[in-house]
């Protein structure tokens, strides 16, 4: 029998409603958890409001979502019964009738398969969110395989470009440049040089440096387009945003015979990104110290949103639902 839930609901474009939805009851081999936070994905989520998602199933009215952790509160009979009652991260499922997953992950209670859960183990709950843009900041650099003597420079201080410098620092590169145009997200940045493109340009910052390896964490081609002639011979440029269209002049990437890099979330399964950055917070290797920057109530999503789109100093917003009452029927 289907679980009532409430549900972050995208009925249509531009608008986001709190409902009760129906959660499909956990299978043998799955965990229903109900979920103590969540967050807001900037990018995918603002194309998804837009209208502008290209993919077919992602058709409204839409659960968005693919940030969430909760407690397992139920485990199937096939699947590991030690994980009831544990902290866990889950990246949305498919798991509604009369409404689709985009990706699912902002709804009271998720039924998900057992092997698509991560247990935190020691890390703090709400520090959890993080995981998915984690893994997928570590999964870009292991396809652009950063090397000891690559310099880095990170296009972009929103959450990914924050995660993508700390872990090109941990991964041994020479020297990791970072530049935006926001001072709140500049004075959190940790790289070996921090650039407010508002003051100088990256020409003037950099000089002649060759650049190995550009990571794009804008969502902006302009800001990509404009460091394209820093690049050094057979440089790489990796693409952690999420757009649109790729429009780059041609002449900068042939002239350098550079290499064009596309990273797809994560690696999944038990020794995958996702349990690697869980151990890497778990450890102190990688530090999100001030990068979760607001906490907001679940009867306040609308203003979660706007914070997550709208606000530059929002780093992460944490969505906090309510534990001190049970407020669906499990």
């Amino acid at each position: 029998m289907p679980i009532k839930s409430r549900a972050v609901v995208i009925p249509r474009r531009n608008t986001i409603e709190l409902r009760t939805v129906q959660v499909l009851e956990p299978q043998a081999g799955d965990v229903l958890l109900r979920t103590a936070f969540t967050s807001i994905s900037a990018g995918t989520e603002r194309m998804l409001l837009d209208g502008r998602m290209p993919h077919p199933a992602l058709l409204f009215p839409v659960v968005p979502g693919y940030e969430t952790v909760g407690q397992v509160v139920k485990v199937g009979a096939k699947a590991p019964q030690e994980l009831l009652g544990q902290w866990v991260y889950v990246g949305g499922a498919r798991c509604f009738r009369g409404v689709n997953p985009a990706w699912g992950g902002q709804s009271e209670y998720i039924s998900a398969e057992a092997d698509r859960v991560v247990p935190l183990g020691s890390i703090d709950p709400a520090t959890g969110v993080v995981l998915a843009l984690a893994a997928t900041a570590l999964h870009g650099l292991n396809i652009a395989q950063i090397r000891k003597t690559d310099r880095v420079l990170v296009l972009g201080q929103g959450i990914v470009g924050q995660l993508a410098a700390r872990l090109a620092r941990i991964q041994g590169a020479q020297h990791v440049a970072v530049a935006d145009r926001v001072g709140v997200r500049l004075a959190v940045a940790e790289a070996d040089q921090v650039i407010d493109i508002t003051r100088e340009s990256l020409d003037e910052a950099l000089g002649e440096a060759n650049i190995n390896v550009i990571i794009e964490a804008t969502g902006s081609m302009p800001a990509l387009v404009g460091a394209l002639p820093l690049l050094a011979n057979h440089g790489r440029v990796l693409l952690l945003g999420y757009y649109d269209h790729i429009n780059i002049p041609y002449a900068p990437v042939f002239m350098r015979e550079a290499q064009i890099l596309v990273a797809r979330e994560w690696q999944f399964g038990a020794d995958g990104d996702l349990p690697r950055v869980r151990d890497m917070l778990a450890s102190g290797d990688l530090n999100v110290n001030g990068l979760l920057t607001h906490r907001v109530p679940l009867d306040r999503i609308q203003a979660a949103y706007r914070l997550a789109l709208e606000d530059p100093s929002c780093l992460k917003v944490v969505v906090e639902w309510p534990q001190d009452e049970a407020t669906s029927e499990v």
